[in-house]
């Protein structure tokens, strides 16, 4: 498959399908901390109608996750900008995609996730609620139930702190790659809109 990981520096998620086989690509404005050879470092409004069969997206959640609320009253253009960036994206002519987001707005704004996943459902022994919002892709399933419900992403620190909590967990990354990049995915069919 010819796969489009969506505002991914990290590469985890770009690498795990890569690693499957798949012509799978990550785009993002920064520089991606994997091998270049397969980054787009552009927008990625400008690849979206490349023939992509499927796209994993993490918009940045800056302005929409609800760990935030106490100060949408002052970003209220930022985040109706970043909602017109999520419809975009799920917009997108392309068959299947997964857009993934902390827990946010767009489940009120736009539509409610198909699913909210933990890492200690995938090997690490963290809590950080993650939504998943999927078309024409089964919902995701646990691969190693771990113990550990510590909440380090939210209480990391720093100036890198908006970077290392966006990096998807390794566990979730080749879930993700197993399941849904295989062969026996149910033919794709049109959906309702889901008011985009």
């Amino acid at each position: 498959m010819r796969v489009l990981v969506a505002c991914e520096y990290s590469s985890r998620v770009r690498d795990a399908f890569r690693q499957r086989g798949h012509d799978a690509w990550s785009c993002d404005l920064l520089e991606c901390e994997g091998d270049p050879r397969w980054h787009l470092q552009q927008p990625v409004e400008e690849v979206l109608d490349s023939g992509w069969d499927l796209m994993i997206a993490h918009p940045p959640c800056t302005h929409l996750a609800v760990s935030g609320s106490r100060h949408f009253w002052r970003k209220q253009r930022e985040q109706a900008e970043a909602l017109d960036f999520v419809r975009l994206l799920m917009a997108a002519p392309i068959q299947r995609w997964c857009i993934e987001n902390p827990v946010s707005v767009i489940s009120t704004r736009i539509a409610p996730p198909s699913q909210t996943i933990q890492p200690w459902q995938f090997g690490h022994g963290e809590t950080k609620a993650t939504c998943l919002w999927l078309k024409n892709l089964p919902l995701l399933k646990p691969t190693q139930i771990v113990d550990g419900r510590e909440p380090r992403v939210w209480m990391m620190s720093g100036k890198d702190r908006w970077k290392n909590r966006s990096r998807t967990y390794i566990g979730v990354a080749e879930a993700m790659a197993a399941q849904w990049g295989t062969a026996t995915l149910p033919p794709p069919v049109e959906q309702l809109s889901l008011g985009i």
